[in-house]
């Protein structure tokens, strides 16, 4: 099969969706499958030379949210070279030009939403919602009502994206999302080798951080949580790891100051390849607190490294971290973090070992990248067989 992924940008060190294809690319690579890759990207970006696939890089650096020209056009001459087309994200020029260049096309195609269309938007961002409804009826309500399908990485997000636009018509489909396996046999290396890039921190015992540090990511709360139980066990530390694109880190250094624990805080920045495999492998549990979290392949790869994980229950996969034992879930609140982190702090060395036991057969029941593959091509082969467009799409409505 020959898939085409349709992508704002593919930098890496950007994070978001394009990750997710990398993962999941090399799995499908080795199964035979071919995948090509349409973006915003400039032709000249730097990244573009580290891509792992062919990229066809269609941005002219003045794209505006309804004028991609060059995309537009490519996928209107060329998406019939594809058995099937896959757009990733929402309120981008990529998803426009793809409503458009598939409309000329007259080819099937199927949208990620990649946690967009969660409704903590809603209400976190009113202003900027109410400019979106308007959108939704000009370019993303139109996008998904002529999809084959609307995929979502679990049924958190495909319930809670009903509340968020109207009207909500289009075709749902829950796949599985995750990430690839990792190595355990040097676990103990890597573990040492984070702990050398942080020398301050010594051999203590620390919970662990690891994502964007942006005001959704609950990071306040979780200092001041820190802060409360400090006293209980004085030898344990936090590090807060990730780029900050926001600007926090002064913000939230200054409040660890106040609180006093300033000197138990790290925040060695944006962590990648063995140095973040050795900072999973070091902690003792990994901390998301988020207020919304469509996915949280951070969570997956906690998981996978053996880790328990304490989670709000704004990151959609907390029931299948429940359902398998390998972590604590509490509410997006300062009690709520709090009641995560004593919870935790409670557990005997024994139940700890065995949450993280837990945590680590979830991963591979449910979001190791092999699964993931089994399901997302079942659609793929779905959506190739229906072959071109030919009269126009009804979409399964759904109540907003």
């Amino acid at each position: 099969m020959k898939i085409l992924r349709v992508i704002s940008g593919t930098n890496l060190a950007e994070g978001g969706p394009i990750e997710g294809v990398r993962q999941i690319t090399r799995i499908l690579t080795a199964r035979g499958h071919v995948t090509e890759v349409a973006s915003l990207d400039r032709d000249d970006a730097p990244w573009l030379s580290e891509s792992e696939f062919k990229v066809h890089a269609l941005g002219t650096g003045r794209d505006s949210y309804f004028n991609a020209p060059r995309l537009t056009q490519w996928l209107a001459d060329h998406a019939r070279d594809y058995d099937v087309v896959i757009q990733h994200g929402l309120w981008n020029a990529s998803a426009f030009a793809t409503m458009r260049g598939m409309r000329k096309a007259k080819r099937n195609y199927l949208v990620y939403t990649h946690g967009m269309l969660d409704p903590w938007f809603k209400h976190a961002y009113p202003l900027k919602h109410a400019a979106k409804q308007t959108l939704w009826f000009i370019s993303e309500g139109r996008l998904l009502h002529g999809a084959d399908y609307v995929l979502f990485t679990t049924e958190e997000e495909r319930l809670a994206a009903r509340r968020s636009f109207w009207p909500s018509r289009y075709r749902e489909r829950v796949v599985k999302y995750g990430t690839g396996d990792i190595r355990l046999d040097d676990a103990a290396q890597r573990a040492a080798e984070f702990r050398a890039l942080l020398p301050q921190l010594s051999d203590a015992p620390f919970l662990l951080f690891l994502s964007r540090i942006h005001p959704k990511k609950g990071c306040d709360l979780l200092v001041d949580a820190f802060a409360e139980i400090a006293a209980q066990r004085p030898e344990l530390h936090l590090v807060i790891a990730g780029p900050d694109d926001s600007g926090l880190v002064p913000e939230l250094s200054a409040r660890a100051e106040r609180l006093g624990i300033a000197g138990r805080l790290h925040w060695p920045g944006m962590l990648k390849g063995d140095a973040k495999r050795g900072a999973f492998f070091a902690s003792e549990a990994f901390v998301l607190p988020s207020h919304q979290e469509n996915f949280g392949i951070a969570v997956a790869e906690a998981m996978a490294s053996g880790k328990p994980v304490l989670l709000t229950d704004k990151v959609n996969i907390w029931r299948e971290v429940t359902g398998c034992g390998g972590g604590l879930v509490a509410g997006d609140d300062a009690a709520g973090v709090v009641s995560l982190l004593k919870g935790f702090l409670q557990l005997t060395p024994e139940q700890k070992a065995e949450m993280g036991a837990k945590a680590r057969a979830g991963f591979l029941t449910y979001f190791e990248i092999g699964a993931v593959a089994d399901t997302l091509l079942e659609v793929l082969e779905e959506s190739a067989a229906r072959g071109p467009r030919g009269a126009a799409h009804v979409g399964m409505a759904q109540a907003s």
